[in-house]
């Protein structure tokens, strides 16, 4: 008799706890919940994207200025006066009467255009 009692007690207190681990579950996986989950997950992924870029921000104004150290330039004398940045390659002007990228000659065998 006691056996039966202990088994029918264990049988019932699995099934409760089963019962609510599932209803826990389902409640989890409701579309709110899931939107919200998200919508954390988003704000989380954003703020260590922020983090990320402040700190690269941060070790590249150290290492502009050990470069700027190491190569002996100076800062603008006014602080206001917008900083010239120096290009290791200019951009050349394409010569008159060439064609540049953006004025092609006409092909009259380009399928692509509309006929």
């Amino acid at each position: 008799m006691f056996r039966r009692t202990f088994w029918f007690t264990a049988g019932a207190a699995a099934g409760v706890w089963a019962t609510a681990k599932v209803n826990r579950k389902l409640k989890r996986l409701t579309p709110e919940s899931l939107a919200a989950q998200a919508a954390d997950k988003a704000i989380e992924t954003g703020h260590k994207l922020k983090d990320f870029a402040l700190d690269v921000r941060e070790g590249m104004v150290r290492r502009e200025a050990e470069l700027g150290g190491a190569l002996g330039l100076e800062a603008p004398v006014d602080p206001e006066l917008p900083v010239r940045r120096h290009f290791a390659v200019e951009a050349a002007e394409p010569a008159p009467g060439s064609h540049s990228y953006r004025t092609l000659p006409y092909n009259p065998n380009n399928r692509n255009e509309d006929h």
